[in-house]
């Protein structure tokens, strides 16, 4: 059995769904979880753990729920410090309960949070088609401040991965009145051909401090818009080994989550900004050939909680099963193999290069997408300034220029060797730029193709005018001084960019076959 109820806190969970208890006259509004039950009360949250107990996390007695709550407030304040609030108990006092004071024994503790819109976590803006790419952007940049602030792993992390790995199978393979047997061991397979091909990776990971003490919980509906901005709360607080992981790992929940709701082009802008913001960036293109494997098994994970969810929760068996199932089928389509490409997007500043691999992305390579190396952002990273800070003209003379391009097929290889797909991202007027990207895909003994966009000088002109807040520091006299060059010859395919986005990405994916 997936779980067990250690004890009866239906007196508890009426107490704090009675108005009565916060001096309230409106309904207080009821949520459960497999871990926890949340009570809405006006402003205010209260969220009791669950005395249950599974394999992966045990709430069974009072004094693990406290320290359980304790810890949630400490893992969660530097990521969601405006919601949580502290921790407070249940006590009994002649029969009677009461939240908080100091009189009478203690029979629960609760986890108090501020209260934000609920309808605002990310996975019910999914849900209502009203998560915009402007929010995945964003998270990017949380996610990626997050983990390079998180605290290291004391060591031996890895090991206790490969552990999670087998107990998640042999959890499946004891679920087959929702997994068949058949297919677990077909998974199992996958799982430890993967997890040995990643693992000299996974340790050289560990020993560089890119196992941290991260979140470990980061899918959709622990991330909320608050103050206009996605606030990651719900840390893992009751087992500190399963939230000390690789932060790529980290990172794969939300985009396995992205990515099984069919939201493919925010878990690839998600995955491609994160890695923008990474300060070892060639370490993190590394880590790619972990992904795969890192997305597998976030995916199987959730399908394993899912089915017990089926067994806990009265008349849910069913549509528990299928959403298992759901799960349980990412997990066997992230362990395909997939043959890497590379694809370089050029033309003059202002033709929609970064727009249309943007769009691209999503459609290329193996989940979540292709790699993006954009060479304004590589230019702006080179330099040590920020995204959209200025630079002088001085920072576009051509032996610069030269480095960051020699920078993108430098990264491009790393992540080319980890198996991922790349869409190179600059101008490319030069024959030789070209040429050398083709060479590139030769030595990595994968698929090349260019795509050149063209569109009028005027048009191009207009469109850096309207830019803002863009990597790209391009002027229209920058892209007169464009056009005045001698491409040379220029055999890529050629795309008219003039046309409207959509019809770009169209004729790329049809040209890129």
């Amino acid at each position: 059995m997936d779980h067990a109820l250690a004890e009866d806190q239906n007196e508890v969970f009426a107490f704090l769904a009675d108005p009565a208890t916060y001096g309230l006259s409106e309904n207080i509004k009821r949520i459960d979880t497999h871990g926890a039950v949340v009570f809405l009360a006006g402003p205010d949250v209260y969220k009791v753990k669950r005395a249950v107990r599974f394999p992966f996390m045990d709430f069974s007695t009072l004094e693990k729920r406290r320290a359980a709550c304790e810890n949630e407030i400490l893992v969660n304040r530097d990521n969601a410090p405006d919601l949580y609030l502290g921790t407070l108990p249940i006590r009994r006092d002649a029969q009677r309960l009461a939240l908080g004071g100091t009189a009478g024994d203690i029979v629960e503790w609760v986890v108090h949070l501020a209260r934000f819109d609920e309808e605002k976590t990310l996975d019910r803006l999914a849900e209502r088609g009203a998560l915009d790419l402007a929010i995945a952007a964003k998270l990017a940049e949380i996610m990626a401040a997050a983990h390079a602030h998180a605290p290291r792993g004391a060591g031996g992390e890895t090991q206790i991965f490969r552990g999670r790995l087998e107990d998640t199978i042999e959890g499946l393979s004891a679920a087959a009145d929702v997994f068949p047997r058949a297919a677990v061991a077909a998974l199992r397979e996958r799982f430890t051909a993967a997890s040995k091909a990643c693992e000299s990776l996974l340790l050289l990971r560990e020993a560089r401090g890119k196992v941290r003490r991260c979140h470990g919980d980061a899918h959709l509906r622990n991330i909320v818009l608050y103050q206009g901005k996605p606030v990651l709360f719900d840390a893992i607080e009751f087992d500190d080994s399963m939230a000390t992981v690789d932060i790529l790992y980290d990172l794969a929940f939300v985009l396995m989550d992205l990515w099984q709701r069919d939201l493919h082009t925010h878990a690839n802008l998600l995955f491609n900004r994160y890695l923008w913001r990474a300060a070892e960036v060639e370490q993190e293109l590394e880590g790619l050939a972990a992904l795969a494997l890192f997305l597998a098994l976030r995916a199987a994970i959730r399908a394993r909680v899912t089915a017990a969810l089926g067994r806990l929760e009265a008349g849910a068996g069913e549509v528990r099963a299928r959403e298992a199932r759901r799960f349980f089928a990412a997990a066997e389509d992230f362990l395909l193999p997939r043959q890497a490409r590379l694809i370089a997007i050029g033309g003059f500043s202002g033709s929609g290069k970064s727009t249309l691999a943007q769009a691209l992305g999503a459609n290329i390579g193996r989940p979540p997408g292709a790699v993006h190396l954009r060479s304004d952002i590589e230019r702006k990273r080179l330099l040590g300034v920020s995204e959209t800070d200025r630079l002088p003209r001085e920072a576009y003379q051509p032996e610069i220029t030269a480095r960051v391009y020699a920078r993108l097929r430098e990264l491009a290889a790393v992540a080319l060797h980890a198996g991922h797909s790349v869409i190179v991202d600059a101008v490319n007027a030069r024959r030789e730029e070209r040429d050398a990207l083709g060479e590139l895909a030769a030595r990595a003994h994968v698929q090349f193709s260019g795509l050149w966009l063209d569109a009028p000088t005027e048009t191009l002109m207009a469109r850096v005018d309207a830019r803002g807040n863009d990597a790209s520091d391009a002027t229209a006299s920058v892209v007169g001084e464009q056009a005045a060059r001698d491409l040379g010859r220029l055999d890529w395919m050629r795309l008219d960019s003039s046309r409207s986005q959509a019809t770009l990405a169209q004729d790329a994916l049809e040209a890129l076959g």
